[in-house]
């Protein structure tokens, strides 16, 4: 039976360590530890840094807090609504000491958006950066959460009055001494939930990803084993990642293939919290992980000419695969650096291939993972064998659990062992991944899964639209971006006859009020029908094929 794997020993992955543990506190041997003196974070808006000693000190006082005050514990839910925040890691951590569980949210949600992830996840308590605090606010009093369960991390202003903050938390669990974080039981950490992370699933609407404890510590040991941090593989210089050198914190820390916990500290470098391309950025020998549309802000942003790049050692993209023309200008940026690519999901915990340390320049989804095995299922029912596409299923000790409280969208995509990615894919000799599309409806836009049924739900909502088809069409700097085809209203339709573009307007404004930027309807036609097969299912490839003759014009951001 064709299947593929790694040639590389996966090493020992400890089943009694929370990831707080782990992190902060433990000393496996392919994990290398920064000195205690070294800052680990560095906020270069503020200049703010912490080293390991301050960071267990602050993580146990807001562990001690969220316990004394809110009554955190084992199985508790507390969701992070925050864009990157040098105490974000704090907070996340200070979580998993309790053995609670930690639902980071995408802080560009809607009212609407957040209320639903809160209702999903049943959270207890949320940690809100200041400036979405009134959104966090709003939700919170949707789902009866109390105003006092709201905490701040703070902004760069004044704290906010009538809320408690992370700082006051922190400051106030210092003075205790309470001994909190158990180690866990033998096999325990396989199901300890640390992690419910929103996905759109690899099919179907938006479902809550239950991620343990033990599957976030093996994708850190996969990432670090196959990147052969502690291996003099070849010179210092020539090296990828190597303990002391800087990562720029492209992503955003609740992005699931970001999770802070995995490349600072899996390959050990120090973590600058760095975002827009016209920012300050330090000067040392640095990595940075990155989407296919902030790869093409790097290219082409012409403030990036004003900095000198090259202490750039590495740059690695996942979300949507880079186009041959997007690689090779990053390489005429990036002589010097080493520039490739990742594949995994959320399904996945994270990487499940990554471009070797033998290669310079990845230009595919890279090699498999120690402990990954795949199999690619082709459409006529049988295995594939190197360099034949299907759909990637695949074995890793860093897998989910499943869907919480979705029995069976678990059983639908983790059958037998087997993750179901949705995802047609190529293997070659190398066992490298080459990433052809999606084989699901699910659309990828700026590196976040959108879901069309999400959108045509929303857009129903509306007075103007009688029947509604969401598909993907290409677009150069988001991957994809969502296309609407329409049955238009009686009262749309007279409105259409004198001014259709104000109709679309009228529509994209809805839906823009509703949900998350990245998620907004790009472009609309309007048509006479929906095509559908006899059990009301939508024939959205009918309608995909007919986008393709409408993409020769950009979609407008």
């Amino acid at each position: 039976m064709p299947e593929f794997s790694s040639s590389i020993p996966l090493p020992h992955i400890p089943e009694d360590l929370t990831l707080e543990q782990f992190i902060l506190r433990d000393t496996d041997d392919n994990r290398p530890l920064r000195p205690d003196s070294a800052p680990w974070l560095v906020s270069d808006e503020t200049g703010r840094s912490l080293g390991l000693k301050e960071i267990r000190e602050r993580t146990t006082g807001l562990a001690n807090d969220l316990y004394t005050q809110f009554g955190i514990g084992e199985g508790d839910v507390v969701l992070i609504f925050s864009s990157n925040h040098i105490d974000y890691p704090i907070c996340l951590w200070a979580v998993h000491q309790l053995c609670a569980i930690v639902s980071p949210c995408n802080p560009s949600s809607t009212v609407p958006e957040l209320t639903h992830q809160l209702l999903q996840t049943n959270s207890s308590l949320i940690i809100a950066h200041a400036s979405v605090l009134n959104v966090a606010l709003a939700s919170a009093g949707e789902v009866g959460i109390p105003r006092e369960r709201v905490v701040v991390l703070e902004g760069d202003g004044d704290s906010p009055r009538g809320v408690v903050t992370v700082t006051q938390l922190t400051a106030q669990g210092l003075r205790l001494n309470l001994g909190l974080g158990r180690k866990l039981c033998p096999g325990e950490g396989r199901t300890k939930v640390a992690f419910f992370c929103a996905s759109s699933g690899t099919t179907g609407k938006p479902k809550i990803v239950a991620i343990s404890h033990f599957a976030a510590i093996a994708n850190v040991l996969q990432i670090s084993t196959l990147n052969r941090v502690n291996e003099p593989y070849t010179s210092w210089e020539d090296r990828r990642y190597r303990p002391g050198d800087v990562c720029l914190a492209v992503l955003p820390f609740y992005h699931p293939l970001c999770d802070i916990q995995r490349d600072d500290r899996g390959c050990g470098p120090e973590v600058h919290l760095y975002w827009n391309a016209s920012e300050r950025c330090p000067t040392q020998n640095k990595s940075a992980d990155a989407c296919s549309s902030s790869s093409r802000s790097l290219c082409k942003e012409p403030i990036v000419q004003n900095y000198d790049l090259s202490t750039v050692r590495a740059v690695m993209c996942a979300g949507a695969p880079l186009s041959e023309e997007l690689n090779q200008q990053l390489i005429a940026l990036l002589p010097h650096a080493h520039i490739g690519q990742a594949y995994g999901q959320t399904e996945s915990t994270g990487v499940v291939s990554m471009w070797s340390t033998s290669t310079k320049h990845g230009f595919n989804g890279g090699e498999l993972a120690p402990g990954v095995v795949t199999r690619v299922l082709k459409t006529d029912g049988t295995l594939a064998y190197y360099n034949e596409s299907g759909e990637m299923l695949l074995k890793t000790p860093a897998a989910a659990l499943g869907y919480f409280g979705n029995v069976d969208a678990t059983k639908k995509t983790f059958v037998d062992g087997w993750l179901h990615t949705g995802d047609q894919v190529e293997i070659n000799e190398k066992n490298e991944v080459i990433y052809i599309d999606h084989l699901k409806e699910i659309m990828k836009v700026r590196g976040f899964q959108v879901a069309p049924a999400e959108l045509e739900g929303c857009m129903l909502g509306s007075e103007l639209v009688a029947d509604v088809c969401v598909v993907g069409i290409p677009d150069n700097f988001s991957g994809e971006v969502p296309l609407a085809f329409i049955v238009p209203t009686a009262t749309a339709s007279t409105m259409i006859q004198k001014n259709p573009d104000e109709v679309k307007k009228l529509i994209m404004d809805y839906v823009a009020g509703l949900k998350s930027p990245y998620k907004h309807v790009r472009r609309i036609e309007f048509v006479n029908d929906i095509p559908k097969n006899p059990s009301g299912k939508l024939l959205r490839r009918i309608l995909r094929k007919r986008a393709k003759q409408l993409i020769f014009s950009p979609a407008k951001l």
